[in-house]
């Protein structure tokens, strides 16, 4: 639909999208979409005023009631409406004849010329003015006289007024002879006079959303060009820092300018969109818009390079000898470093929204009213995430740790915001809530210094007192005799009669945190038993179990066999019991 019939208005925020599809295919760079889509919106919520909008019209009875007073052909609005329509068309020696021409002038050209004027110049609201045929009455300017505002010049600014006239077509309002006069002053001051005084005449013709065809041929061209002149200047920027860190002992700020280069670019491109917005001379609420969008893409640089800090410093850090050999460290590095983003993204997010338009104050104050319900609705979220909190720093468990949660056993792979997820011994992935996971018992295999052997021995009754000393201290001194022991507690006891054995209780710490290198001193340690016990000239003992059985006859033979029975005795099978300490297989 024609602009003259309905004007660019806040609620028509949508122009604004189809420039910045150029800018995006241009930038190729999806945060510039993603802005000129928030952009948009936001035009529909506080886009700046008309400029120079005149006075609400009236009615007859002088209240102030434009919506429902129909608009007179011969009305300043119907007149202003039809001339911008036949601009459009380009027929602009029709279009003359709203204009007060002087004697021997091109109404043709001045007709023209004074489109291009109000479109640089005073963005003209239709609806604004009078659908009534005498124009607005409460004006003081006179009747039959009516101003649509003001030009700005060199020494102030100078009107733009309509006049009440009859001509051979009828009464209608045309353009004032005085700014019919001043059109050419007007006109050699646009910027992209030169550009419309050299062009063919199709591609000074309004295109989509009002901009003329030139329009949307030169704003691709200009946001390559800004690109590219963004990148070198990047470059030369980069090279003449890149001087000035290499004399400096630590290398963050070398990584700091190597992440700087993508946001450095792409903000030395918006500035020069914002020096050439100037050269298209788009009319006022085009231009103000994408000024606005080009401020938000300065907040997008910002906040983009303030994330590529924030990588570089967590992988500094991580690169520390502190923390290389602190697993806590590892662990928490990260986890913080995604909330720092976190952080650095809502605070960019409301920052391009302010810059585009949106009420923020209104925002925040509306998660105060809904702050009760988005409690109740985020209360796992947050729970998680203080879990999560918890986790960092109560260091219970780092990435690549062996534990046991509960019955779990398995090796941590990743600690998130809001869930950590663990490999189990089946080669499964189990993810637990961190909000739960912190309150659950955390076993930590990894964490332990040294690892203990535990096993006891079971002999036979048949061994003698010599034997079972020298069993105890052959034990004993293989055990010391390892190269890994613990020697501070090192215990090898004859501990008791069994009911089918003497047992010899074995206990030992190896010091030692690789369960594989564990499992093959363990092994080694068992068969020196067995060696220790056949030298020693007995053996392990196994179960046996001696039934009498009663002669017939007699309740009292009976009650003998039973309680021979329940005096029997038995012998277990030869066992090493294994270590209880140590965690099952992986």
């Amino acid at each position: 639909m024609p602009w003259t019939d309905q004007p660019i208005t806040p609620r028509r925020p949508r122009l604004w999208l189809a420039v910045m599809w150029w800018l995006r295919a241009a930038f190729a760079f999806a945060l510039v979409s993603g802005c000129v889509l928030l952009g948009a919106r936001a035009g529909e919520l506080s886009p700046p005023p008309p400029p120079s909008a005149p006075p609400p019209p009236a009615t007859a009875e002088g209240g102030v009631d434009p919506e429902t007073i129909p608009v007179a052909p011969d009305s300043p609005r119907a007149s202003v409406s039809r001339y911008f329509e036949l601009c459009r068309a380009g027929d602009y020696a029709e279009a003359a004849r709203y204009l007060d021409l002087p004697p021997r002038a091109d109404g043709a050209e001045l007709a023209q010329r004074l489109k291009a004027v109000l479109d640089r110049h005073l963005w003209v609201d239709i609806e604004s003015l009078s659908p009534h045929p005498l124009g607005n009455s409460q004006d003081n300017l006179g009747a039959g006289v009516e101003q649509l505002g003001k030009i700005p010049t060199r020494t102030g600014t100078q009107p733009v007024r309509l006049v009440r006239r009859t001509t051979p077509e009828g009464v209608r309002w045309i353009f004032s002879r005085a700014t019919v006069e001043r059109v050419d002053e007007w006109y050699a001051r646009l910027e992209d006079r030169w550009i419309r005084d050299h062009l063919p005449p199709a591609l000074l013709r309004p295109g989509p959303r009002e901009l003329l065809w030139w329009q949307w041929l030169a704003l691709p061209v200009v946001a390559l060009a800004s690109w590219l002149v963004g990148m070198v200047l990047s470059y030369f920027i980069r090279a003449a820092l890149r001087r000035l860190v290499a004399r400096t002992d630590s290398t963050l700020d070398d990584v700091l300018l190597g992440g700087a280069r993508g946001p450095l670019t792409f903000a030395l491109a918006l500035v020069g969109v914002e020096v050439a917005l100037s050269w298209l001379g788009l009319y006022p609420p085009a231009e103000e818009f994408l000024d606005k969008v080009v401020r938000a893409g300065l907040f997008i640089a910002v906040f983009w390079f303030a994330l590529r800090a924030i990588d570089a410093v967590s992988d500094r850090l991580l690169a520390a000898p502190a923390t290389r050999d602190n697993p806590a460290a590892r662990s928490l590095v990260p986890l913080m470093g995604r909330i720092a983003k976190v952080a650095i993204l809502i605070i960019g997010v409301i920052a391009v929204l302010s810059e585009l338009g949106y009420p923020v104050a209104s925002l925040i104050a509306g998660l105060g009213i809904g702050g009760v319900a988005l409690a109740l609705a985020a209360q796992k979220t947050v729970e998680n995430l203080f879990g999560s909190v918890s986790i960092g720093v109560d260091r219970a468990l780092q990435v690549g740790d062996f534990v046991k949660v509960d019955a779990l056993l398995g090796t941590v792979e990743t600690i998130g915001l809001r869930s950590t997820r663990i490999r189990t011994l089946d080669r499964t992935l189990v993810t637990i809530p961190n909000g739960k996971l912190a309150d659950l018992q955390i076993e930590s295999y990894t964490a332990r210094d040294r690892m203990r052997l535990a096993c006891a021995l079971s002999l036979v009754y048949e061994t003698t007192p010599a034997q079972l000393r020298a069993v105890i201290e052959g034990c004993e001194r293989a055990l010391r005799a390892h190269p890994l022991i613990w020697p501070d507690d090192v215990v090898v006891r004859f501990i008791g009669i069994g009911p089918a054995s003497f047992d010899v209780e074995i206990m030992a710490w190896f010091q030692t945190a690789d369960f594989g290198e564990f499992r093959t001193i363990r092994q080694e340690i068992l068969i020196t038993f067995l060696e220790i016990i056949g030298a020693a000239g007995t053996r392990l003992a196994y179960p046996t179990r001696t039934v009498h059985v009663a002669p017939r006859g007699g309740e009292r033979a009976l009650l003998d066999a039973a309680a021979d029975g329940s005096s029997a005795s038995g012998r277990r099978e030869p066992r090493l019991a294994p270590s209880a300490g140590a965690p099952p297989s992986r």
